[in-house]
Parts: structure tokens; sequence; C-alpha cells
């Protein structure tokens, strides 16, 4: 077998150290802006819901006893009912989930979307396992420690927007 001179070693090594680099910093660069972009819609979502824009809501005639049973029942829930968005982040990407919560309990769970270094096929069973331990603590994938704890955050922030204060 032929030795290869130090010189084209030397420049193979270069060449690959900055396709690394470049990849490294692109896709860390993606994951600080997108979610400063996602926390707007995410805000905006959350202040169209707390001041009750839905028409739904807006057209619903409620009477004066309605309305205590309705306190009572939202003092003593975790949750207030709704759908509520939730982001991620970490230094290999960011992921969103959707978070619907009826009468207390995580009825859904939907990523969607995913900007992560690693595959997505990672996390896809994450949803059920959330919907089935009602709680955003799911079992760490391994060699997707990064993308797990991503969506765990994920569905704690929108936990944390759900929750009666």
């Amino acid at each position: 077998m032929a030795k290869m001179d130090k010189k084209w070693v030397v420049l193979c090594s270069t060449a690959v150290a900055a396709v690394y680099a470049t990849g490294y910093f692109i896709t860390e660069t993606e994951a600080v802006i997108q979610p400063s972009l996602q926390q707007n819609q995410v805000n905006t979502l959350t202040n169209q819901m707390s001041t009750g824009s839905n028409s739904e809501t807006s057209r619903t005639a409620v009477t004066a006893n309605e309305v205590k049973s309705t306190d009572k029942v939202q003092q003593t829930s975790v949750y207030r009912d709704g759908v509520y968005e939730g982001i991620g982040s970490n230094r290999r990407g960011s992921i969103q989930v959707t978070v619907t919560i009826q009468k207390d309990k995580i009825t859904d769970v939907e990523i969607s979307q995913f900007a992560m270094h690693y595959s997505e096929q990672d996390v896809v069973n994450m949803p059920d396992e959330v919907m089935n331990k009602q709680s955003a603590q799911v079992n760490n994938v391994s060699g997707a420690t990064y993308s797990t704890e991503a969506f765990s955050s994920a569905v704690q922030d929108a936990l944390d927007q759900a929750r009666n204060t």
C-alpha cells in the first residue's frame, strides 16, 4: 500500500474539519433564531386565548350561575382546556409541539415542527408516551438525548401555559 504524502493528509483533514465546522455553526445559528420567531407566534396565540377572542366563546351567552360553576371547576383543575403550543430547543435545534388539554387531561400531542440536527424518527413515539403518562417527563432515547430533552421541554412549555394560576 502506497504511503500518502503528508501534505495530502493535512489538506484532507483541514477540508473535513471545515465542512464539519460549517455544518455545526449553521445548525446552531438556526437553533438560536427559530425559537425567538416561534416564541412570538406562541405569545400571539396565548394572548388570543387569554383574552377570550375565540369566536365560539364570544357567541355563547352565559348566565351568572354558569359563571360561578365554571369558576369552581377552574379553581380545582390543574390545567385550562384548550390547545397550547410549546417550544423546546438546545444547541442541536428545536422542536415545537401542540398539546390539547380537555378536562384536566392531555388528550393530544403533535409535533408541529421539528428542526433538530437528528432524525425525527427518534421522537416519533414520544407523543403517545406523554398521553400515557400524562406528563412531559418521557424516557430518554439512547442516541437522541438532545431531541428527547427538546421534546420534553416543549411539552412542559405548553403545560406551563395551560396551568391554572
